[in-house]
């Protein structure tokens, strides 16, 4: 599984902080609102729009709220004062960050990221500082307890237009080009795959390994800081944690 960090996020995740599931919605919404303004209000025309309502539907999100966000996208126009900016940077340890976020504050999300590697030891850095060290794809994460047949798993995502498949025994990790991503990811839903992670962006082409408990302890404080913001969308590094 080069370049990520074996699912120790998605069981870090399972643990957030109350602060930090607070903000999940927040995303969520934020999520819809560019999908809705991307592609329209209509999940069946829009496979950005539908992959992130099952999104929602898995962190919980009441039905309620994922309508109103679709609803208030396509009437006021939300999202249309939100920008999708990529921050850069090393965190403790020399590990590798590239940090996700939608805002419509340019100034304060700055300042937050730039509090958030100050605070853990780490460095915000200028654009291309990290992101030679990464590639774009889009990751779909399954659990084999869930699917047990890996060779049917593998079959499926293929079939439905996957450019790789890899398996550690207790994840299936299914690679996309990152074009591909979202037809791939409805496609393997309409088959009924639920997914324990998704998402596309940079994936690190070598991982770094830390063994220092103090660096370890300040890159999981680090993570959960941005966790807990909620202009952060998502969240890359290289740590092989």
């Amino acid at each position: 599984m080069s370049g990520h960090s074996k699912w120790s996020n998605i069981k870090r995740k399972k643990e957030a902080t109350d602060a930090a599931k607070g903000a999940v919605f927040t995303k969520i919404a934020k999520e819809i609102a560019l999908a809705v303004k991307a592609g329209g209000p209509d999940p069946s025309g829009n496979s950005r729009l539908k992959v992130i309502i099952t999104k929602a539907k898995a962190a919980n999100m009441p039905n309620d709220n994922i309508n109103r966000a679709i609803k208030k996208a396509a009437e006021a126009g939300e999202g249309d004062d939100y920008e999708e900016i990529t921050y850069e940077g090393y965190g403790p340890a020399g590990i590798a960050f590239m940090v996700k976020a939608y805002t419509n504050n340019r100034n304060r999300t700055a300042a937050d990221v730039r509090h958030i590697f100050d605070k853990n030891g780490g460095n915000l850095g200028v654009d291309g500082s990290v992101s030679f060290l990464f590639e774009d794809k889009g990751i779909i994460v399954i659990s084999a307890e869930d699917y047990e047949d890996e060779d049917a798993v593998m079959s499926d995502a293929l079939d439905c237009g996957a450019a790789d498949f890899d398996s550690d025994g207790e994840f299936y990790e299914i690679t996309t080009a990152p074009s591909d991503y979202y037809k791939v990811c409805e496609a393997l839903q309409d088959k009924g795959y639920v997914f324990a992670e998704s998402k596309v962006g940079p994936c690190a082409l070598t991982t770094t390994e830390v063994t220092d408990p103090e660096a370890v302890a300040q890159l999981e404080k680090m993570l959960d800081m941005m966790d807990e913001n909620e202009d952060i969308q998502e969240v890359y590094h290289n740590w092989s944690n």
